[in-house]
């Protein structure tokens, strides 16, 4: 029996299936004795530290949780739960940490995106039973703004690169704890869960091989846009310039549980649902995106996320519902994180128009208690010529694609309601307040590529890129493998997403990751 520290926040759903993957019963905390009567003990922490901290207080956790770590039992800290065996964050400096270990949790100060998301290597210092198995040449999710900084290099398990490096895991006897996190790190990560609960320090290793230096890899990321159907069926579409009728019909491409399933294992690095039919008819723990997430985190294990009515809203019964709610829904369901879209304008044009955020909107209250990392902003813009940079008071590029008209400079107009509506903001400045609001990703769209397989719209992207810290998906209009390496060439995104030529077999991502492979770092196919 496995018991899992699961404090109210964030995916642990994906956790309790990876365990039973694996074989295992699980059982939840329920009570502060159900820790101390626990065999093996696993703290996912999810969102952010003083949250959490907070929380352990609130529910009686923190002195059982100091008693189980000091009498030396199965342990296994993921993510945050690394980070609260320390003293202090200063992510929030006035709540203490456990205390296990001495030292404390720092933010990232690098010149790269943060927070570091995505797949990167680890560096063995010491032999532990958790790298049974392994080469040494693994790559682990991890998604984090903080890393720890443990007084005692005696506890230092393994470290990674991203601009510096750091404490990547830790153990003190048969106390351990990761930052990446191993339910979304595909096989290998089963892996590394599977050698923890197996458990034994005789079988303790070092792997054959382990790497001068780690490198975050390129993520290849399947997009499923989910809507019904006429005939009232949840089925997986795509549009052309966000048009997804044909002939009359919805296009139908497949099923999304089905379809999620075989990006897996064709080896996408994160798989993005799209809700685009709202639903806002349905109490909300009927929202058919619910029973979606919860079936394909049952055999999908990398991150996924949730797009299409991450908002207030008031069911057919009168019951009201927050942002927070919804997302709150999303994460217990199985998603990593939530998406916002047209709501995010809406957000930024009042922030501009009043000169100062709330601390209600979506973005800033998701991101308060789950993490800015938890919270994607997708961004929907179009493509508008211009005379001149003065022409109009947007954020204006100079472009190397002329307009009809022979127009050398181009704004960036965000739109909504599908890209059906314009509204008077450019990407750029949209992209900025979000990430002060809180957002730790942008999913930077684009109208005029959709569905046109014609290649990215590398100066969009790039212009994006260079006035935000956050890293940024670039997606619209891949229709080949080389489409790839030109974004990650001539861009610095962090990542690319595609849809239509992955459901249409035009392109499989097997075929994408093999032509990087050797030209940008990423993470072979499993």
């Amino acid at each position: 029996m496995v018991t899992l520290l699961d404090y109210g926040a964030g995916n642990v759903r994906s956790v309790v299936n990876a365990i039973k993957n694996l074989g295992y019963a699980v059982r939840l905390v329920e009570r502060p004795e159900d820790i101390l009567a626990a065999e093996k003990l696993i703290f996912p922490g999810v969102g952010a530290f003083g949250s959490m901290m907070r929380v352990l207080h609130q529910k009686g956790f923190v002195q059982p949780l100091r008693r189980y770590l000091e009498q030396d039992r199965p342990f296994l800290g993921i993510c945050l739960g690394l980070q609260a065996l320390f003293q202090a964050s200063e992510e929030a400096p006035e709540e203490e940490g456990l205390g296990f270990l001495k030292g404390m949790a720092r933010r990232f100060r690098v010149d790269l995106a943060v927070p570091h998301i995505g797949w990167n290597g680890i560096k063995p210092r010491k032999p532990s039973a958790l790298f049974q198995g392994l080469t040494g040449e693994e790559k682990l999710y991890f998604v984090h703004s903080y890393h720890v900084d443990p007084e005692d290099a005696g506890v230092v398990l393994t470290t990674t690169d991203y601009g510096v490096e750091f404490v990547s895991a830790v153990q003190k006897g048969r106390v351990a704890a990761v930052q990446f996190h191993p339910e979304k790190s595909g096989p290998t990560g089963l892996k590394i869960l599977q050698n923890f609960l197996e458990g034994s320090q005789a079988l303790s290793v070092l792997p054959p091989r382990a790497p001068a230096r780690t490198h975050l890899t390129k993520r290849i990321i399947a997009c499923l846009d989910v809507r019904t159907n006429d005939q009232g069926d949840l089925v997986v579409t795509k549009g052309d310039q966000y048009d997804v009728r044909e002939k009359g019909q919805v296009r139908n491409l497949g099923k999304p549980v089905d379809l999620a399933r075989r990006y897996y294992e064709q080896g996408a690095d994160e798989i993005t649902f799209l809700n685009i039919t709202g639903f806002r008819d349905f109490p909300l723990m009927d929202v058919p995106m619910l029973e979606v997430l919860r079936r394909t985190s049952e055999n999908v294990f990398v991150p996924l996320t949730i797009g299409g009515g991450i908002r207030d809203y008031v069911d057919k019964d009168g019951t009201a519902y927050s942002a927070l709610d919804v997302a709150a829904a999303y994460f217990r369901s199985g998603a990593d994180k939530v998406s916002i879209g047209s709501d995010a304008v809406l957000i930024v044009e009042e922030v501009l128009r009043t000169g100062k955020a709330t601390g209600r909107s979506a973005i800033e209250t998701i991101s308060r208690i789950y993490g800015s990392q938890a919270v994607v902003i997708s961004i929907d813009p179009r493509r508008v010529y211009v005379p001149s940079p003065t022409a109009v008071p947007h954020r204006v590029i100079e472009t190397a694609l002329p307009g009809p008209q022979g127009e050398r400079y181009c704004w960036y107009q965000c739109t909504v309601k599908g890209g059906r509506e314009g509204r008077p903001l450019d990407a750029i400045t949209l992209a900025q307040v979000c990430e002060q609001l809180g957002a730790g990703e942008i999913l930077l769209n684009c109208i005029d590529r959709d569905g046109t397989n014609s290649g990215f719209d590398v100066e969009l992207i790039q212009a994006v890129k260079e006035a935000v810290t956050i890293p940024i998906i670039a997606s619209s209009g891949a229709g080949c493998a080389e489409h790839f390496l030109e974004v990650f060439t001539r861009t610095k995104a962090e990542s690319a997403l595609a849809a239509g030529i992955f459901h249409r077999n035009e392109v499989p991502i097997g075929a994408v990751k093999a032509y990087l492979q050797g030209k940008v770092p990423i993470r072979p196919v499993p």
